[in-house]
């Protein structure tokens, strides 16, 4: 048990993911938190500005442009495989008892999010998380269009990885000593990423409170 939480904590850890599994594992980790439910708690935004950081200072033996190639191509694959999750099971989703790696509240956040933004949501939700791996099954619960999710899926992806990944590549290249403080730039991006999403979650809260009240 305790290796199996050990192993658990790796996969939280963008830095550990990136020094220990290397460039398999991360295209791995990003389809999984792309497209699997139970993949809402891996650290895709910094895991992304992390790997380009590192590629850029060499600890990450990967040239750029191959590494966001496969992480697009890794987080693209990822949303259709939520897509089909969601078109499969349906409102099985909605009914489903609460587990340790799945919760209703965060279908439901993504519903919102959705119903705010329409097919935009599977762009920007790219960049916070949660919405990002419940956006993409959302879309499949209510059979968005497959071709436009296609195209908001490619265009997602696409902006969500170069703008990570490129930024960390550019700071890396032009600050290398900033592989000395990537515990500060975790916490950093954990807190941008983190903040959007809890005043959406207290938000949907508030408003489900005051429709209780009217009935």
């Amino acid at each position: 048990m305790e290796n199996f939480w050990q192993h658990l904590q790796n996969l939280t850890d963008a830095q550990s993911i990136i020094s220990q599994g290397g460039f398999y594992l991360l295209l791995i980790v990003v389809f999984a938190e792309t497209g699997l439910f139970f993949g809402f708690f891996l650290p895709g935004d910094y895991l992304l500005f992390l790997a380009g950081l590192l590629c850029a200072t060499g600890l990450l033996d990967t040239p750029v442009y191959l590494l966001v190639a496969c992480l697009i191509v890794a987080g693209f694959l990822g949303n259709y495989v939520g897509y089909w999750f969601g078109y499969r099971t349906g409102h099985i989703l909605f009914n489903k008892d609460d587990s340790f790696f799945f919760k209703k509240r965060y279908v439901r956040i993504a519903e919102s999010f959705y119903n705010k933004h329409g097919g935009m949501a599977l762009v920007l939700g790219r960049f916070f998380p949660i919405i990002r791996t419940f956006a993409p099954i959302f879309a499949g619960v209510v059979r968005v269009d497959f071709k436009k999710f296609s195209l908001y899926n490619l265009i997602g992806s696409v902006a969500w990885v170069t703008t990570l990944t490129l930024s960390g590549y550019y700071l890396g290249m032009r600050y290398p000593n900033l592989k000395n403080y990537l515990h500060y730039i975790v916490i950093g991006l954990i807190v941008l990423t983190t903040i959007p999403l809890i005043f959406a979650f207290l938000k949907g809260k508030k408003q489900s409170n005051t429709e209780e009240d009217n009935i």
